[in-house]
């Protein structure tokens, strides 16, 4: 094995290690051993999702990018002058994704058997961009589709009509392919420009979850990794008023129940959440709105929700909102009580032993989490992408008090921050 440090990362009370090293090529690249799994899962992740609508120079100077480019640029990677990543995965028996986010892109894979094989081709094919005009123009098509699809579906157009309030004009209020406008400005020297920035493996991680060994991966890293220059992507900050455009939204679409997405947006700032920050919203938003709540119990109660409805938190760079979203046959109605409850916590406090169920379910899923590899592995992308180890999360939920859940829930729920969306059926 080569000769660069692996730093051990532990939680006792957790019984879970993985480890971590700093290539010698500039890649992050972190491994958690399972002795006797089955199956081993990688990801390849970089820093590079749909809000990312420049790229900033060394020198401070920015280039602006048609949106839907890093999801363009996700499926072209796929692509060789020979043989696709697809074939070459499906001859060694191993099941390959990949997925564009608002903040990253990933590629990974799952496999029973030939481990190192299958890293070959993932981390051959990543740092392998082949892109000509011609199947560019041809891609174009493809996603144009996909877009216009897209515009049919109600549970995507109620979330892009919230963004539209939240963050109007912001890359967040874009849908992550892009609209056809915009990826038809995309060429394969605009394709080449984007991977050498931002598939730069100063700016990416390797995960390794499964039935696994340090010396595996390292041998395979070795072997394939480019040393790179640069370093860590810089993002463009984001400036506007904390408030939304405009109350609600409205469209009509072919739906037989409305169905609605109520969101609260938090004040912007520019930098993602900290782990605290989001584990504790988590918490106040199964406090409050989670299938054990009161709020929860009384909007079924009432037939204001159905069975489908749910709440979370959507964050990262320079956004974060509450949502909550369901069908409901009269949405106004339904949003006006979920926000009288938040509002409510924010100013009176959560109920101290709800907190802690809250608190003990949240640590028990995560304990669950850790004997997953996939979750493992994309934690710690997440994690590592966050600046701080997988395991935050648990020092987190063991140390969470009631006292800093009640100032989250003032920090989170505003009430000149609400807007709602709304897809309704069509008049006839």
């Amino acid at each position: 094995m080569s000769g660069y440090h692996w730093e051990t990362v532990s939680d006792a009370a957790l019984e879970e290690t993985y480890y971590r090293c700093k290539h010698p090529s500039g890649l992050e690249i972190q491994v958690c051993p399972k002795p006797g799994y089955s199956s081993a899962y990688a990801v390849f992740s970089t820093k590079y999702g749909s809000i990312d609508t420049n790229i900033v120079h060394a020198d401070g100077s920015v280039t602006k990018i048609p949106e839907g480019t890093a999801h363009f640029l996700e499926h072209k990677l796929f692509e060789s002058e020979e043989q696709d990543a697809f074939e070459r995965f499906s001859k060694t028996g191993a099941s390959a994704n990949a997925y564009t986010s608002f903040d990253k892109t990933a590629y990974e894979f799952t496999c029973s058997a030939h481990f190192e094989e299958n890293l070959e081709i993932l981390l051959d094919f990543v740092q392998s961009p082949y892109f000509t005009q011609a199947t560019v123009d041809k891609e174009q098509g493809i996603i144009g589709q996909e877009i216009r699809m897209g515009l049919d579906s109600p549970g995507r157009e109620v979330f892009y009509g919230l963004m539209g309030l939240l963050y109007p004009g912001q890359p967040v209020s874009i849908e992550i392919a892009g609209t056809e406008e915009s990826i038809a400005k995309i060429t394969a020297q605009l394709l080449y420009d984007c991977y050498a920035h931002y598939y730069n493996l100063h700016n990416m991680v390797l995960c390794v979850a499964g039935n696994v060994t340090l010396e595996q991966v390292a041998a395979v890293a070795d072997r394939l990794l480019k040393p790179a220059q640069g370093e860590l992507a810089r993002r463009k900050p984001l400036r506007e008023e904390s408030f939304p455009s405009a109350a609600t939204a409205r469209k009509a679409m072919e739906v037989t129940i409305p169905t609605f997405t109520l969101g609260c947006k938090e004040a912007m700032r520019d930098c993602e959440l900290s782990i605290e920050e989001m584990t504790l919203a988590d918490l106040v938003l199964d406090v409050l709105a989670g299938e054990a709540s009161p709020l929860y119990e009384q909007l079924l109660g009432e037939g204001l929700i159905g069975a489908g409805f749910s709440s979370g938190l959507f964050s990262g760079w320079c956004y974060s909102c509450a949502l909550f979203e369901g069908e409901s046959k009269r949405p106004e109605l339904a949003a006006r009580r979920i926000q009288d409850v938040m509002l409510q916590a924010a100013n009176e406090g959560l109920d101290a032993e709800a907190f802690e169920r809250a608190r003990r379910k949240a640590y028990g899923r995560l304990l669950m989490a850790c004997n997953d590899i996939d979750d493992t592995a994309n934690g710690m992308a997440d994690a590592f992408f966050s600046g701080d180890d997988y395991y935050a999360r648990a020092r987190v939920l063991r140390e969470a008090t009631l006292e800093a859940a009640n100032r989250r829930a003032g920090e989170l729920f505003r009430p000149e921050n609400f807007a709602l969306s709304i897809i309704e059926p069509i008049k006839r």
